[in-house]
């Protein structure tokens, strides 16, 4: 079974690369939060910039080749879930004539989305950030694209249904929704792996995620961020959230759309990446 690295929002998505290990040591207590699309971050979000630069190194080549060719002409691209926009930067620049709505609930996301869109002319001009979340995000009357990485596993059936029906209202015929498939189609034990590791100054950084089925299609995945200074762990912080497996067949028979899987990107395996057509 392959590992388990973050994904452009922090869930996750496959990687061979991922080392299996056993579990890290007891954490300080964990924050368990009752809506993880909204709070995930909360305590996380120093950390989110070494998932979140590695995971687009990969996931944004085939991003753009989805993207590019688009008709832009008939309104905004909307990004649902854009944490702290290096999704929104690749969307940009596939669609340089674009206008775009980035949404994200988090707070401290969205600051760090704000900034990078603020001091970049290009984005700054072209890039609206709202705070909203999926379930409830209003959606303007036309739409051009919808892109959403990492979120539609925070979604239940039901709520998916319901996003896949109203933004299909706002897209023309042949429009694309790309949505990020985690590559975790059904509840599964994973055991805990450490996915990342990186030095930044004095310090290193290992990010350590595991998983198990609870009910249904959902599963508990639990990360852990540990810090170490020579050797030794200084510092742990660590979360819980429920993720709700799906593969791309079952999210287009719930919107009604017909549907593709991108799982390469120039020879190269990506995190997978499904695209749902109207």
């Amino acid at each position: 079974m392959a590992s388990r690295v973050a994904d452009s929002r922090g869930a996750v998505s496959l990687s061979a690369s991922s080392r299996a290990s056993s579990p890290p040591a007891a954490a300080s207590p964990s924050v368990l939060l009752e809506n993880p699309l909204i709070d995930y971050y909360s305590t996380s979000a120093e950390f989110y910039e070494m998932v979140a630069t590695r995971h687009t190194a990969s996931s944004g080549p085939p991003l753009r080749r989805v993207l590019e060719g688009v008709d832009t002409s008939y309104g905004p691209v909307l990004e649902i879930g854009g944490g702290t926009g290096r999704v929104t930067e690749v969307i940009a620049s596939a669609l340089p004539q674009a206008e775009i709505i980035v949404a994200e609930p988090s707070a401290t996301m969205r600051a760090m989305l704000t900034s990078r869109v603020a001091r970049n002319p290009d984005l700054r001009r072209r890039v609206t950030v709202v705070d909203g979340a999926a379930q409830d995000l209003p959606l303007p009357e036309k739409l051009s694209a919808v892109v959403i990485f990492g979120v539609a596993g925070h979604l239940t059936v039901p709520e998916r249904v319901a996003l896949w029906k109203r933004l299909a209202a706002c897209l023309p015929d042949g429009a694309p929704i790309v949505v990020e498939l985690m590559g975790v189609s059904s509840p599964r034990v994973i055991p805990p792996v450490m996915s990342l590791r990186e030095t930044i100054g004095r310090q290193t950084y290992e990010w350590w995620i595991g998983g198990e089925p609870t009910e249904g299609d959902a599963m508990r995945f639990t990360t852990t961020w540990k810090v170490l200074s020579d050797g030794r762990t200084v510092r742990e912080v660590t979360d819980s959230y429920v993720w709700h497996t799906f593969d791309v067949a079952r999210l287009a028979a719930e919107a009604g759309m017909t549907s593709r899987r991108i799982t390469e990107a120039g020879g190269q395996a990506i995190p997978e990446i499904g695209v749902l057509v109207k």
